[in-house]
């Protein structure tokens, strides 16, 4: 009897068993291989969509940075100069980022709850000094056809006076109006402020600008 029929039971096993092995490393293992890449390649979608997210916020970053108002600030003020602030904020956070007012200042001559317009130029008087207008626009800012208007948004009390049937209530009440909600966006925001009717606004709308 030769070798291989006494050991012919044992071959055949042995045969089996490699194939079997062949079998699992050819497909099995490459398979698993397979999915580990397309686990990855799942992975990309998160990758991209955190590069979204990132260009967002960089985009959001750079809105918050336009969104400011540049103001000169001058008089009797510890520290004057040019300064930024966020779009809405109010004359006493100027005044308190310029250093706070000087023990000479005539704080009751400043409205510290006015809003601010980005070019301002605001002037601290000292106590017993005299100025029309704390409140003044850089040359240059306003056009050529408004250059006589009055400002509602910065006018003074005396200065509102000069426009047609505007009395010193009247001006007052569109002082107080204005430091309460705000610099007016267009002539018809009068209509809110008590005791200017439609007549009033048509007899002082070529006198007045917003700008």
């Amino acid at each position: 009897m030769s070798i291989f029929q006494k050991y012919k039971k044992w071959i055949m096993v042995i045969s089996i068993l490699l194939a079997l092995i062949g079998f699992y490393y050819y497909f099995v293992k490459d398979s698993g291989s397979s999915e580990i890449i397309s686990v990855h390649e799942e992975e990309d979608p998160l990758t991209l969509v955190g590069m979204e997210e990132t260009a967002t916020e960089i985009k959001n970053n750079e809105e918050e940075e336009k969104s400011i108002v540049v103001i000169d600030i001058k008089g009797a003020i510890n520290k004057p100069g040019v300064y930024e602030l966020e779009t809405g904020a109010r004359v006493h956070q100027l005044i308190d980022l310029a250093g706070g007012l000087k023990k000479d200042a005539d704080e009751l001559a400043i409205n510290l709850a006015a809003s601010l317009e980005d070019g301002m130029v605001i002037y601290i008087p000292k106590k017993g000094e005299v100025t029309d207008n704390q409140f003044t626009i850089p040359a240059g800012q306003e056009g050529s056809d408004a250059k006589d208007k009055i400002n509602i948004n910065l006018a003074t009390s005396e200065e509102l006076q000069t426009l047609t049937g505007i009395g010193p209530s009247k001006a007052e009440a569109i002082i107080t109006f204005r430091d309460e909600n705000g610099p007016f966006t267009s002539p018809e925001g009068l209509l809110e402020v008590s005791g200017i009717g439609e007549k009033s606004l048509e007899k002082i709308k070529e006198e007045i600008t917003i700008k």
